[in-house]
């Protein structure tokens, strides 16, 4: 293994099982060589300990647009990770840790709370669509897709009529290979000249909303942010919380009813919700492309060094299926507690919308064990097909009847 170079990311046929290279790599080459999709190379980390070091260690830095950082994929440089305004949030340090505080506090346990039974509105609708459109039905389009979209757009204060204009962007923003530079950046465009005028109005009629308690906070001068800033908070919220809890409600789901005895199971005791949740996440063999990271100076990770201007890939899904720290890796256990998966990674940068996936997660399930308990996939497991080119891992579709 060690004398390859493997193409990243690793192609796998089947759409809930991990690629056989995980466990070879994490045994005998847990330091790896790869080439990426835009054909530079990087180096890929795939055991538990090295990930949660290496994201957690500052001097492997989100410095993606740095003139020797590899080239995610072909078709730009860097799309998402390395835009110039994912430079507008600060990358590290007391600027970074800032703005999470004054962004974080919309992402509390209590708020989260209060926030539940409009979730759990959003899912009986949709399921009340889904259910008068008939069996079979694809869940992620149904319900997985627009639910995330949804309630970051209500945290935002904006409009239900433009919901469908933000899925696009998303979309669009968090693919590496579908779409072409030029679709790319007219996104973008559209998307932040969009922010811009709902930010002016906003500011004009503030409302019960993320962005006007920013607004409210005031500028850099009294502690808060600039109006640059805050737009662009608006539009990382939206790709970073949209898109992977879409695919990551369909994969759970899909993991659940591919053994019918998991669902059953829930059904039998619905207080395995919150483990189930913790357990899809970790098993989760497709969350797509990994975490990058950018190397300012030299360092060594399990014993490899690596020079300045190495950029790593973290996967933190093949970390999670490390059987050091996991046993029975390979098996889902929905009582699995406690539960240290990486799915939303580590350290000073891991996901700030966690409780919010997992609230959004926990409802979907709450919601469709009580209004659906006959559901079950409508085509065998095997027939499951993956979305290429997101940077989120994800399904196609999840057809399923009741």
């Amino acid at each position: 293994m060690s004398e390859q170079v493997l193409h990243y990311p690793i192609p796998n046929e089947a759409a809930l099982e991990p690629p056989a290279e995980w466990a070879e790599l994490r045994g005998g080459c847990p330091v790896a060589r790869v080439t990426l999709p835009s054909g530079d190379q990087a180096t890929l980390l795939t055991r538990y300990e090295d990930v949660k070091k290496v994201l957690a260690d500052p001097r492997f830095t989100r410095l993606l647009n740095a003139p020797d950082a590899a080239r995610l994929s072909a078709t730009d440089d860097g799309g998402l990770f390395n835009s110039e305004m994912a430079a507008i949030i600060p990358d590290g340090g007391e600027g970074h840790q800032h703005w999470r505080r004054l962004v974080g506090k919309w992402f509390t346990a209590k708020r989260m709370t209060a926030m539940r039974p409009r979730m759990a509105r959003i899912a009986d609708t949709l399921v009340d669509e889904l259910v008068e459109r008939g069996a079979p039905a694809d869940l992620k389009a149904g319900l997985g897709f627009p639910l995330p979209v949804y309630v970051i757009c209500d945290m935002l204060g904006v409009p239900a009529a433009d919901r469908d204009r933000f899925s696009y962007w998303s979309d669009t923003l968090l693919n590496l290979t579908r779409y072409g530079k030029e679709e790319i950046e007219a996104a973008q465009a559209e998307f932040f000249q969009y922010m811009s005028g709902h930010l002016a109005a906003k500011r004009a009629e503030p409302g019960d909303d993320l962005l006007s308690e920013l607004i409210a906070a005031g500028g850099p001068e009294d502690g808060g942010l600039e109006d640059l800033q805050i737009l662009v908070t608006g539009m990382a919220l939206l790709v970073a919380g949209h898109e992977t809890t879409a695919n990551m409600i369909g994969k759970m789901v899909a993991m659940l009813l591919s053994d019918r005895s998991r669902w059953e199971a829930l059904l039998a005791d619905p207080s395995l919700i919150r483990t189930t949740v913790e357990e899809s996440l970790r098993f989760d063999a497709d969350s797509g492309f990994g975490l990058p990271r950018y190397l300012r100076e030299e360092t060594e990770v399990s014993g490899t060094y690596l020079p300045k201007g190495t950029t790593v890939v973290c996967s933190m899904a093949a970390a999670n299926r490390d059987e050091s720290v996991f046993a029975d890796a390979d098996r889902m256990d929905l009582t699995r507690s406690p539960n240290p998966h990486l799915a939303f990674g580590s350290g000073a940068h891991s996901c700030l919308g966690q409780a919010l996936a997992r609230t959004e997660l926990q409802v979907v399930l709450e919601v469709l064990l009580r209004r659906l308990p006959t559901l079950e996939l409508a085509v065998p497991v095997e027939e499951l097909e993956r979305v290429e080119g997101l940077a989120v891992g994800g399904l196609r579709t999840v057809p399923v009847r009741w």
